[in-house]
């Protein structure tokens, strides 16, 4: 069982708030005392380094191995590792991704491994392979994949379970809602996991969004980014968000979103907004 949000990892090293090991101590133990235990990775974030800061912040809490649960990606292959940035999802690097992302976060077993982004070049009977072997080994508990199209997801879960797809949705990127990605895993009853669930509200202001999320702030007595995340929490999909910020504060703040109902009409006008348009 996944925590209410998901706390995503991708920022915490070079690529983003560069913490050290001390810094990310403490923001994992202020997001599980926060009830926020699953962690979001990836192998190439902060270029093949942040799980290894991950995992020897988390060596050094020596917490219970199951009072969290640990997500991680494989597939992208970035330029520093070979001549060009390409994916791969051959049986051996699949398995030795695995193996390397245990190392790095001082873990026997991953929670959940996802392919990081649909390959022209994907063999669904090799990567149902790879995960069988992953899972009879024990090194991986459950699978799912992350930027899939609905076909794409279809084909692979003809040959795997998959227990998720990791999409982009957000108030400021609302496609989802309509590309019947939501729908595909309402009906197989799969939890979504959303990533960037700020969207590029913070940083492209869209006029007519920033005013109706500023008054729905107000009317809440919360702030915006919890509008936001309950914007996406008010989807019948269950929708886990996936958080990204290292700010101390912002997380022991995020529980307050499961306590905002927007009611319809206020979150079709967050939709209206965002399209520019009213349904039709």
């Amino acid at each position: 069982m996944f925590s209410r949000l998901i706390i995503g990892c991708m920022r915490w090293g070079i690529w983003g708030s560069n913490l050290n090991k001390n810094q990310t101590s403490q923001l994992i133990e202020t997001c599980i005392e926060e009830g926020f235990t699953t962690f979001d990775h990836a192998d190439i974030y902060g270029d093949y380094t942040t799980e290894a800061l991950f995992g020897s912040a988390l060596e050094d809490i020596k917490l219970d191995r199951t009072q969290i649960q640990l997500i991680s990606k494989c597939g992208i292959v970035l330029k520093n590792k070979t001549n060009i940035k390409h994916y791969n999802y051959d049986f051996d690097h699949i398995i030795k991704s695995v193996e390397q992302s245990l190392k790095n976060l001082h873990t026997d077993y991953l929670d959940m491994l996802l392919l990081h982004r649909p390959s022209p070049l994907l063999n669904p009977e090799v990567v149902a392979e790879a995960f069988q072997k992953l899972k009879n080994d024990g090194k991986v508990k459950s699978f799912g994949v992350s930027n899939f199209s609905t076909t794409q997801f279809e084909l692979l879960n003809e040959f795997v379970k998959l227990e998720t797809n990791q999409i982009e949705i957000s108030a400021t990127e609302p496609k989802a809602f309509f590309d019947g990605s939501l729908d595909q895993m309402m009906s197989k009853n799969i939890r979504p996991q959303a990533w960037s669930v700020m969207g590029n509200y913070f940083s492209d202001r869209n006029k007519n969004l920033t005013e109706i999320i500023k008054n729905l702030a107000e009317k809440h007595n919360v702030e915006e980014d919890l509008i936001l995340l309950s914007f996406l929490l008010k989807h019948p999909s269950k929708i886990l968000p996936i958080v990204g910020t290292t700010n101390i504060n912002r997380i022991k703040n995020y529980n307050k979103a499961f306590d905002i109902k927007l009611n319809t009409e206020d979150w079709f006008r967050i939709l209206e907004a965002s399209r520019g348009k009213e349904v039709e």
